[in-house]
């Protein structure tokens, strides 16, 4: 043992064998290396591929997605390999894909990022109303689709008493109270039109609450925003109607103000 262990340290103690060592131990590894890429490069996987083609806009069913074998070399850009990031997801509005295809991740999008989605989600004979808003009324950005709102309705008005009465003499009413509840909000878009929540790695401002309501009271909710003569104001307020099994139906909740509304303003059916 003594002299193998002696052998040992000489043939390390000679530099150029420790040199040659260690290049020959540098090519292994970079062939192993080279190998191992070589070997990723062209070892085949399954990718999903579009079976038939795929309209702008269309939901991405499973009968719609086969897979096939590639080489990694051959696939170029977000190529999506994962069918879970396609099955059930919808081409983008400005998208075709065509049959045969491979999925490109700008090509799917959630429904939510469709521009036209919340055409898809209300009852027919609904209209669609579109409610400013802001970060502060949205209760911190912490309203979103799907969710249940009550809308309240303020007014303020000034009146004077009696027939001489100065400047001095008016008083400022308020009406306030719950207008609406059980509304479902269908989008949470900004300034621009753009879902607030369809990216939550860009910090979006709230501007819009879209929903959908019977005409009645989509007529109702214009008319109150319009009363230019008074400072009115809509107010969301959101509700746990969202967690309940059964959401209860939309209906208006104070015929006080719709009546009161309804004697301030004029609607010319003929124009309906």
């Amino acid at each position: 043992m003594g002299n193998i262990g002696v052998g040992i340290k000489k043939f390390l103690s000679n530099k150029n064998t420790v040199t040659v060592v260690g290049v020959v131990v540098a090519i292994l590894v970079l062939y192993i290396a080279y190998s191992m890429r070589v070997q990723a490069a062209v070892n085949p996987i399954s990718v999903p591929y579009a079976r038939q083609q795929i309209d702008p806009g269309t939901q991405i069913t499973e009968d719609m997605v086969g897979t096939m074998e590639v080489p990694p070399s051959m696939l170029e850009g977000d190529v999506l390999t994962n069918q879970a990031d396609i099955i059930d997801k919808y081409s983008n509005a400005d998208t075709l894909i065509p049959e045969g295809s491979l999925f490109y991740s700008r090509q799917v999008v959630e429904k939510e990022q469709l521009p036209a989605n919340i055409i898809l989600n209300y009852p027919k004979g609904y209209v669609l109303y579109n409610m400013p808003v802001n970060t502060e009324s949205t209760y911190g950005n912490s309203i979103y689709p799907g969710n249940y709102i009550d809308i309240y309705l303020r007014i303020t008005r000034k009146e004077t008493e009696g027939q001489a009465a100065t400047s001095n003499d008016e008083r400022e009413l308020m009406q306030y109270g719950k207008f609406l509840e059980n509304v479902q909000v269908l989008a949470v878009k900004d300034a621009s039109g753009q879902p607030v929540f369809s990216n939550l790695d860009e910090q979006r401002t709230p501007a819009m609450l879209v929903f959908a309501l019977p005409e009645e009271y989509y007529i109702l909710l214009k008319k109150a925003s319009y009363l230019s003569l008074y400072d009115s104001e809509l107010v969301p307020v959101p509700t746990n109607e969202s967690l309940q099994d059964e959401p209860d139906d939309l209906q208006m909740s104070s015929e006080s103000l719709r009546s009161w509304i309804e004697t301030v303003t004029y609607w010319d059916e003929t124009m309906g």
